[in-house]
């Protein structure tokens, strides 16, 4: 069983795609190799490989990074399931996991939301995605000193603030203030609920 994320930089075409693709590169470079794992096309959009559990951390990353830049955000469909069949690079391969992640990345503009999960299971589906609309209302909101927040937070979940403020050269109290205005609480949460759904599902 694997995850695929399929995603898009929303209103890219307002901006230069050097302010984001080397960042959003970098990050996809330390989770596998390009074409096989991931791939970038058509401009602003993207396909990753992943494991199911790194699934919606990856994701929620992935989100961080590009709202760390003013103005840009990203939307991204993930699907869990198994692949079929492998080809030379993520855009060639299929399975269900493919086919459920392309399908809720295509509904992302209907249902004007910037993130949903397909398991094939659907009241795990409605479940979680219902979570994940209400999560997403701070999310989406996230300034770009949250963001960096969260970034800092999901690359060592370990880090203490006094370490944090440290590397980004702020006061300690700060790096506090902005944890709590980016609800860095509720995103650990919502990934430990992620988890133990998992389980279930297996």
């Amino acid at each position: 069983m694997i995850a695929i994320i399929t995603g898009d930089i929303i209103d890219s075409e307002n901006y230069k795609s050097s302010e984001w693709l080397d960042i959003l590169k970098d990050y996809l470079s330390q989770l596998g190799e390009s074409p096989k794992d991931w791939e970038i096309y058509r401009g602003d959009e993207f396909q990753l490989k992943t494991r199911q559990e790194e699934a919606l951390k990856t994701a929620i990353h992935i989100k961080a990074l590009i709202k760390s830049i003013k103005g840009l955000d990203v939307r991204m469909g993930i699907g869990l399931g198994t692949q079929t069949y492998s080809g030379a690079s993520v855009s060639e391969s299929n399975g269900p996991a493919y086919h459920r992640s392309g399908r809720t990345f295509e509904s992302l503009k209907e249902e004007k939301v910037n993130m949903t999960i397909a398991t094939g299971n659907d009241f795990f589906d409605e479940t979680f995605n219902l979570m994940l609309k209400f999560a997403l209302s701070i999310m989406d909101d996230w300034s770009q000193v949250s963001a960096e927040i969260v970034v800092k937070a999901l690359e060592n979940s370990e880090a203490s603030q006094k370490e944090i403020a440290k590397e980004l050269h702020i006061q300690q109290s700060a790096v506090s203030q902005r944890q709590k205005r980016a609800r860095l609480d509720l995103v650990f949460e919502l990934l430990d609920y992620y988890l133990k759904i998992l389980k279930e599902l297996r």
